[in-house]
């Protein structure tokens, strides 16, 4: 077992375009106690759902996590960085609601049923790498997931202060499951780093920040965006709850297929706790979590369709990615593993 990779401070990444550029040069070269000035961040025509946007958003919302080597942690309450922020978060999200559509008179126990609903040869990486997957591509997907699962559990936990009662008991349970039930090794995030290691991948907290594509960004940036604003936790919700409802099925698709490859033991043991521990959850999460929820505030359950919708969004947008890449035989990560 590695010693927990969530000691050291990640390095700041290399700009990949204005957007990304503003912010680092901003956080490398100006003092925040004495910064008040707009930040220049060139939004109006940037994609959206783009490397150099979405790379600038995770930068800011790092901030709320770990922070960066020689990056002073008062950033992460400066009032011109949070204005530059909700700038690159109100194009994501104007995108965002443009592609979810409108919700119409949809329950969240419709969408959660609907995500029960799985096809059994469907066309994703989980039944590609089961089927006919190589080593090489099941590394290239541990390296889209290592920006999540190095930090699992952390941008829902975000939502904790923001419920009440039995959803707030047991969306805690739930987490509590996560971290390992209170013993280090066994929290997820720990088991990704292990993971990593048996792979000969980088556990490195943030190692491949440089290397994933702009889709792998915005799975994690979603879930950050959601956890930190009071106004969206029906969505993080909503999100949580696609979270655990799909895991268990696509973890055992990730098992058999690390079974056929021969891989080594801590990387199906990280996927097979998944099958067993999310098939619980999502029974928890449906109706004490969701339903509770709802109950108290149902003004907020379109707000948790929404969140399932938009998760779906951008997961197809990286399951997309990576399926061209891999159906015309090129890495899926922007940078090759050795």
């Amino acid at each position: 077992m590695t010693l927990p990779s969530t000691s050291v401070e990640p390095k700041l990444p290399r700009a990949v375009g204005p957007l990304s550029s503003a912010v680092i040069d901003t956080l490398q070269r100006v003092r925040p106690a004495l910064h008040a000035q707009p930040i220049g961040v060139p939004v109006s025509e940037a994609d959206p759902y783009g490397l150099d946007l979405q790379l600038a958003l995770y930068i800011c919302y790092e901030l709320h996590y770990r922070g960066f080597v020689g990056v002073n942690p008062r950033w992460e309450w400066n009032p011109a960085l949070l204005h530059a922020r909700a700038r690159l978060e109100e194009a994501f999200m104007s995108a965002l609601r443009h592609d979810v559509g409108r919700i119409g008179d949809e329950s969240a126990v419709d969408a959660m049923d609907a995500l029960s609903v799985e096809p059994l040869n469907g066309t994703g990486p989980s039944y590609y790498l089961r089927d006919s997957g190589t080593w090489v591509q099941m590394r290239e997907y541990f390296v889209h997931r290592s920006l999540y699962h190095l930090k699992e559990a952390d941008p829902h936990a975000f939502a904790i202060p923001r419920l009440i009662g039995h959803a707030k008991a047991s969306f805690v349970a739930v987490e509590f499951d996560e971290y390992g039930g209170g013993r280090g090794p066994l929290m997820h995030q720990q088991l990704f780093a292990d993971l990593m290691d048996a792979a000969g991948l980088d556990s490195t907290y943030l190692a491949y920040l440089g290397a994933v594509p702009a889709d792998a960004l915005a799975s994690v940036n979603l879930m950050s965006l959601f956890g930190l604003h009071r106004e969206l936790r029906g969505a993080a919700i909503g999100h949580f709850a696609s979270t655990e409802i799909t895991s268990s099925p696509g973890s055992s698709r990730l098992v058999d297929a690390l079974e056929r490859m021969g891989a080594p033991g801590p990387c199906v043991g990280f996927y097979r706790e998944h099958i067993e521990a999310d098939a619980v959850h999502e029974q928890v999460v449906r109706t004490d979590v969701v339903g509770d929820l709802i109950a108290r505030e149902p003004h907020l359950e379109r707000d948790v369709v929404f969140g399932i919708k938009a998760r779906e969004v951008v997961e197809d947008r990286l399951a997309g990615h990576v399926m061209k890449c891999w159906q015309t035989g090129r890495p899926s990560l922007r940078r090759p593993l050795a």
